[in-house]
């Protein structure tokens, strides 16, 4: 019987392929390669005025990479407003595999010790691939996803891909690209040097918000 490995999977994600399942309990991947592909600018990124002001309380502790399992668990929970997740027990093992082999980062937002939000993706060269997200408080997934765009603006970065664009994400400035143009910048984002991990996250995030219009504090 044929086995997804996460190799297999980077060579798919540097073809512009990416895989979900049909639900949690789906047993089979799916590959997707759609003819107009999500992205979202990290030159464009619209930060709205409420988002500034909860960032400049500073409601959560952000970590990255510390909890990854627990961030893919926690997009995969069934809520109210996503009764149904495509994160199957393979994307699970597969995604945790990248991790492992330093491809895949979690965003995390932390309160009082507990894992309140964030999201996860895979990076190579210098293209993140966005995943999923969630949160289990007010504004948590958007925290992390301002925090994710700032550490990848700081650490050379090129292409966010997010696979597709929600009403959600249009808020923060995503945009839906050809295939071909895609593929253009996805080329162009791999041969790029970065480091994930290698970030001033303050002074990443100062950056970014100053550029979006918030001066600092």
């Amino acid at each position: 019987m044929f086995t997804l490995s996460a190799p297999l999977l980077l060579r798919a994600y540097a073809a512009g392929i990416f895989p979900m399942a049909e639900s949690a309990e789906s047993r089979e991947l799916h590959w997707f390669d759609p003819e107009r592909r999500g992205i979202l600018p990290l030159d464009g990124f619209h930060v709205a005025r409420s988002l500034r002001k909860t960032l400049r309380r500073c409601p959560f502790e952000l970590r990255f990479d510390s909890a990854f399992r627990a961030v893919i668990e926690g997009c995969a929970e069934a809520t109210e407003d996503r009764p149904k997740t495509w994160i199957n027990d393979d994307i699970v093992r597969l995604y945790g595999d990248l991790f492992d082999t330093g491809f895949a980062h979690s965003v995390e937002c932390w309160r009082d010790g507990r894992l309140v939000g964030g999201l996860y993706g895979v990076a190579i060269g210098g293209a993140y691939f966005g995943e999923s997200m969630f949160s289990r408080e007010t504004g948590a997934s958007k925290v992390a996803l301002v925090h994710l765009v700032a550490r990848l603006r700081a650490a050379g970065f090129a292409l966010l891909d997010t696979q597709f664009v929600t009403e959600h994400l249009s808020r923060f400035g995503a945009i839906e690209i050809p295939r071909t143009e895609y593929r253009r910048r996805l080329a162009a984002a791999m041969e790029r040097k970065t480091d994930f991990r290698g970030v001033d996250q303050q002074a990443a995030l100062a950056d970014l918000l100053e550029s979006a219009g918030m001066p600092p504090s």
